[in-house]
């Protein structure tokens, strides 16, 4: 079986379940904790690519920097809310769960089966 990437947060209960469930499944994730290991704009570009959703999909709309860097507004294109991703990665949803081109969020953690 290929190597299952995911975008993680230690501090997110979301995200420890999900890596939990990987494990209950056989699988030892490779762990990419994504606030100190911040993924570059092409990066996230694939990462988008494989969930098959926008940037704004993927913003987390109740972070304090979402208001202050005014994400809300309708505009904006993708590369602009990547460029907010990466100067400011917790605007990142997680958990992020990758697999050979394949992604899902783990919202809820059970969601990232549907890629073993």
């Amino acid at each position: 079986m290929s190597q299952v990437t995911l975008y993680h947060n230690p501090r997110c209960s979301k995200s420890r379940e999900t890596c939990q469930l990987l494990r209950d499944n056989g699988i030892e994730p490779l762990v990419r904790e994504y606030l100190k290991d911040v993924p570059s704009a092409d990066e996230l570009r694939d990462v988008l690519s494989a969930l098959g959703i926008s940037a704004r999909e993927l913003l987390r709309t109740k972070e304090a920097e979402y208001k202050e860097l005014g994400l809300a507004d309708t505009s904006l294109s993708d590369d602009q809310i990547i460029a907010a991703m990466v100067q400011c990665p917790k605007l990142i949803e997680r958990p992020i769960a990758i697999r050979d081109g394949k992604a899902r969020i783990g919202r809820p953690p059970e969601s990232v089966l549907e890629i073993l």
